[in-house]
Parts: structure tokens; C-alpha cells; sequence
């Protein structure tokens, strides 16, 4: 396959040439000995690109960011942020370079982004480099999230560079090159708010609109109107991640985007047993971003995007607080409604109305009481009650400490017909179980890849239980202990 593959998709610099403040020109570490470990075809065929020129020596150097395609400006992103409460002025990206902006096949305007590219002028005491496990997690985990149906960056390409890596080991490098509606995030408009560059600030609100919420351009105060849009993305969102027992690890605000997409698989983790307090984040000493936190923190981030946005809201900032306020303040009904309902459909009980809807809630209640009664795996415990709504309690009853209170809840639960095919709509057999993806990147660091590939067919489509795949289902082994991730690597 010649380069000429590669001219029907042109690229473009749309956030460079806008946000010019926010861009840093830069360009990529030299890769050594690139060599492509994992490829999304579908993905890249969505994007307009042809797979076989992206495995072609030229098109592996693209996805390092060592050829640059016509109409690409590589560019490092300014932001600021709060990480784990602390505010830092200015993070940017300091591994990572955006590539530029490409048009899928739908005509949606996405984002060509590479991570682990080398340093940059935000790199800080970091070498801007990343390794191959923790980008094939971020690999794994955000085509899982996106088979579950929960908006999220997608993964294009790891590629290995030729490079070792010094971390606490020497280990093998890579670049995760991924796509996302943007990566615009709360971090950005609290970096054009701390410039004092008005006109900077409010150029970011018009291309976030533009970008991602056109219709408010049309309401009364566009400004306010996109604040809500991403309170109510992010409340959907975040209810989203709870109902499958996701926990993201480390919600700054640097890591929350505008569009209401996941961004940024770090020390990410799906729960096993069900545990409020779950953390996977070896740096998360106290908690903040435990699994039960998660939606208090992603209202935290939105008071902190509204401080940003509120000369935009009205020029006089005290008048702009109250509406501000008012907005933020619906983020936890629009949250408890979406969690709420996704709960009843995880029960199979969508659509329960009056006394039923009464009852559904008590059930959903009573439900997490079992679940924090004692270990219980989370995702099998759904899982296994699709086959108890369709006659079979054995599964699901044999997981449960309290007998008794179980064989009352399943009472009155069968009482009002769960229908188990929606329940397998919405309860995975398949998430990326964290024993699994240790197995899986702990062969591809040794040279191995074929443990990711079964792992991903198996997330791939996670709602249908197919032959061979059954360990992919099941829970932890006892002697796994306590599962911890990592950042900065």
C-alpha cells in the first residue's frame, strides 16, 4: 500500500489555528524501531483511514507522530487543573501531542491524539514517555467502556518504539494514538480564566459550543447554556460509570472533559467485589476518588468550571453566580435519575410506574444492602440474576451471605416480572476483570500479545456470553489480593 492511501483523509488544525494561546507547536520523539502491537481496523475505517497503509512502515511512523500527514499541526495543549484538590496553574500536555482533527465517515470532527510521544515544554520532571502495559490498559479499557455503551476516548493503535523506559524497571516503550470528540477539559477554561484573556476565554466557550453543543449558541445566554449541557453530560456520565462499577481513579479537573467523554485510563479499575470505598490509585491515599466519591468529585469539578465561566455568564460576576448556582444545583437530580433508572433497567424493571415505581426503588436499595452485606462480585451478581428472572435462583442466591434477606428481596422482586433479555442488554458477562488484565499486559511487556487479544474479544462484545470465553466471566481467584494501579506511567 503506497502513501497515496493516506490522502483521502485530511487532517486538520482546527484547535491550533483557534486557540493558538492553548497550542503549543511540537513535535514528537524520534521512535527508534517502531513496531505496531495493536490496530483498531474498525475504528481507523471509520475515520476515513485504510488500515493497511496505518501497518505500512509510514503509516506505523504516523501513529508515533514521526510523519506528520498533510494538513496535521502537532501541538502540546495548555491547561491548568486540580489535582486531588491541589490547583495547579498550568499542567498541559506532557507526553502527549495533538496530532490534529480528522472528519469520520458520519461527518463528526474528531480528534487524532497521541500519548507517551516525548517531552514537551509542560513535561516538568517527567520524561514524556509511556510504556507498553499502561497504554495497552488504556487500549483494553476504553474499547471496553465503549462496547458498554458509556462515552469515552477510543483507542486507535499502540505501538511499541524501540525505546526502553526507565521506570522503577527498564521496560519497553510505546504510543497510545487515540481519538476523541475533543480534549477540551474543565482544566482548559480554568487555564484561559487564570490568563485574564477575556477574549481567549470566550473564543474556547464558542468553539466548545460549536464543537459539541451547537443549540446553545441559540439559547438566550449561549454561555450558560453550555454550562448546562455539560452538567448534564457529565451527570449521565458518571451515573454511567457507577452502574458498572467503574471507578476512573483520578478525577481532577484536568481530567474531566467538556464533551462528557472518559478520558485519561491511569490508575482506572472495574470493582470486583462491591465496595463503596474501592480505590485503585496507589496515590489516592485518602480516598477521594473512591467508587462511592465519584459523583460528589464530578460536582466538585463543575463549581470549579463554572468559577471559570462566569464573566461569560454576565459581565458583572456577582450576577453571574446565582444562575450559575441554580444550573449547577441540578446536576445531582439529573445524576440520582439517571443512576435510579439504569439500577431499575439492571434489575429489569424499566418503565415501573406508580406503586411499582415505589416498589422498583426499594428493591434497587435493597439490592445494594445485599451487595454491601459482604463480598459479593458485582458484575456476576447482575449478571447471574438474568438467570434468576428466568427461574434459576441458584447462581445468584449461592453469592450472598444473608439467605433470608435475599430469598425476601427475590420475592418480592419475581413479583413484578423482571424481564431477563433486558437485563442482558445492560449487565455485561465481560468487563475487563483486573486479574485478566494483568495476565494480558504482563505477556504483551514480555512479547506476547495473544492473552490481549482473547481479552478483547471478549470486552468487545460484552453482553453476549459466548463458548470458550468462560473465565473472561469470572470473578477474581482468592489469592489475587488487593488490586492497585499507577500513575505517571
Amino acid at each position: 500500500m503506497t502513501a497515496a492511501a493516506e490522502s483521502t483523509v485530511t487532517f486538520d488544525g482546527r484547535f491550533a489555528r483557534e486557540l493558538a494561546e492553548l497550542a503549543v507547536p511540537w513535535q514528537a520523539e524520534e521512535a527508534p524501531s517502531p513496531v505496531l502491537l495493536v490496530l483498531n481496523e474498525k475504528l481507523a475505517k471509520d475515520l476515513g483511514l485504510d488500515p493497511h497503509y496505518l501497518r505500512s512502515p509510514e503509516g506505523v511512523r504516523l501513529l508515533v507522530g514521526n510523519h506528520v500527514p498533510a494538513g496535521a499541526t502537532p501541538v502540546a495543549q495548555a491547561y491548568a487543573g486540580h489535582q486531588f484538590g491541589g490547583y495547579s496553574p498550568l499542567l498541559g500536555d506532557g507526553r502527549a501531542l495533538l496530532l490534529g482533527e480528522v472528519t469520520d465517515q458520519s461527518g463528526r470532527l474528531l480528534d487524532v491524539h497521541l500519548k507517551g510521544s516525548g517531552r514537551t515544554p509542560f513535561a516538568r520532571a517527567g520524561d514524556g514517555r509511556a510504556v507498553v502495559g499502561p497504554m495497552l490498559r488504556e487500549y483494553v479499557v476504553s474499547e471496553a467502556m465503549h462496547a458498554l455503551r458509556i462515552p469515552t476516548t477510543r483507542s486507535l493503535a499502540v505501538v511499541a518504539t524501540g525505546r526502553q523506559v526507565r521506570r522503577d524497571d527498564m521496560l519497553p516503550g510505546a504510543v497510545l494514538a487515540r481519538v476523541a470528540s475533543s480534549h477540551l477539559r474543565v482544566g482548559s477554561f480554568q487555564y484561559a480564566r487564570a490568563t485574564e484573556n477575556m477574549d481567549l476565554l470566550k473564543r474556547l466557550a464558542d468553539h466548545a459550543i460549536s464543537r459539541h453543543y451547537p443549540h446553545a449558541a441559540d439559547a438566550g445566554n449561549p454561555y450558560l447554556a453550555l454550562f448546562g449541557s455539560v452538567v448534564s453530560a457529565q451527570a449521565a456520565l458518571v451515573a454511567r460509570w457507577m452502574l458498572v462499577g467503574f471507578v476512573h481513579g483520578v478525577m481532577n479537573t484536568d481530567n474531566m472533559t467538556i464533551s462528557g467523554e472518559t478520558i485519561d485510563y491511569g490508575p482506572c479499575a472495574f470493582m470486583d467485589a462491591f465496595d463503596p470505598a474501592a480505590v485503585y490509585s496507589s496515590i489516592d491515599v485518602s480516598g477521594r476518588y473512591a467508587y462511592a466519591n465519584q459523583p460528589v468529585l464530578a460536582e466538585w469539578n463543575l463549581a470549579r468550571l463554572a468559577e471559570a465561566m462566569l464573566p461569560l455568564i454576565d459581565e458583572d460576576q456577582e450576577k453571574a453566580v446565582a444562575p450559575a448556582v441554580e444550573v449547577l444545583g441540578g446536576f445531582r437530580g439529573q445524576y440520582s435519575k439517571a443512576w435510579s433508572g439504569g439500577m431499575q433497567t439492571k434489575l429489569g424493571l424499566e418503565g415501573a410506574a406508580g406503586s411499582d415505581h415505589d416498589a422498583a426503588s426499594g428493591l434497587v436499595d435493597d439490592a445494594i444492602a445485599l451487595l454491601k452485606d459482604g463480598p459479593v462480585d458485582y458484575t456476576l451478581f447482575f449478571r447471574n440474576l438474568g438467570k434468576a428472572a428466568r427461574g434459576d435462583l441458584r447462581p445468584v442466591r449461592g453469592m450472598v451471605l444473608d439467605l433470608a434477606a435475599f430469598d425476601a428481596w427475590a420475592q418480592r422482586w419475581q413479583a413484578l416480572k423482571p424481564d431477563p433479555e433486558l437485563m442482558d442488554s445492560v449487565n455485561p458477562a465481560y468487563i475487563p476483570r483486573n486479574h485478566l488484565v494483568e495476565e494480558a499486559l504482563s505477556a504483551a511487556t514480555d512479547g506476547s500479545l495473544a492473552p490481549l487479544e482473547l481479552l478483547l474479544e471478549a470486552v468487545s462484545d460484552p453482553f453476549t456470553e459466548r463458548p470458550g470465553l468462560e473465565r473472561y466471566a469470572e470473578g477474581a481467584p482468592g489469592d489475587f489480593g488487593r488490586y492497585m494501579t499507577f500513575c505517571g506511567t
